[in-house]
């Protein structure tokens, strides 16, 4: 096999998911296909390290020359209903169910200490900073995924909010048993809706 190819194959079963049967017949693909294509492929791949930027109030992605993304800019939406989630693609699934009419806060991430994921490097502070210069109170929703990370995160974010004194102006709630076996990700649009709707308080 030309060694080219090799090295083809090779960064694309770096991919998640992508299994090495699954690579090569990717790698296969490419090479047969139009030369259209590929260069399309290529300014793609390039365009999404220079063409995209992070939303300097919720942290979702957005266009390089926009400052804030759609979502934040839009004036039909409830600026005072904040969902927090840990991914962009929390965001995406979210927004998928067509109901949900607040904004968001990406954490990118969860607090981890085994993998070397605290508090300082998520987006908290930023959240804080909303929650301060809201001129309303403000309801924040846990948008957590049924796992350790994010009831360490979650507890983190009550504990910083009453630190910062500032239970007074938040109403704190998540997402309802309805998500108790899904990650936000994966779940359908009724999963995501109900568990919205029938959010609990924090």
């Amino acid at each position: 096999m030309p060694e080219v190819l090799k090295k083809l194959i090779d960064n694309i079963s770096l991919l998640p998911w992508i299994w090495d049967k699954t690579a090569t017949k990717l790698a296969f693909f490419l090479l047969n296909t139009k030369w259209n294509y590929i260069d399309e492929l290529k300014n793609n791949l390039s365009d999404i390290k220079t063409k995209i930027s992070k939303c300097s109030i919720c942290w979702s992605l957005t266009n390089i020359e926009d400052d804030i993304c759609s979502v934040c800019s839009s004036y039909n939406r409830e600026k005072n209903v904040i969902c927090i989630v840990e991914e962009y693609l929390d965001l995406l699934t979210i927004e998928q169910t067509g109901w949900y009419n607040g904004v968001y806060h990406v954490l990118w991430g969860a607090i981890s200490p085994i993998n070397w994921i605290f508090a300082s490097d998520l987006n908290i502070n930023k959240l804080i900073e909303r929650i301060e210069d809201s001129d309303w109170t403000v309801e924040l929703i846990i948008a957590t995924n049924p796992n350790i990370e994010w009831e360490a995160t979650s507890a983190y974010i009550k504990e910083e909010i009453g630190r910062k004194w500032l239970s007074y102006k938040v109403r704190l709630t998540r997402l309802s048993r309805w998500l108790s076996s899904w990650y936000i990700e994966y779940a359908d649009n009724i999963t995501i809706l109900n568990a919205i709707k029938e959010r609990k308080e924090y």
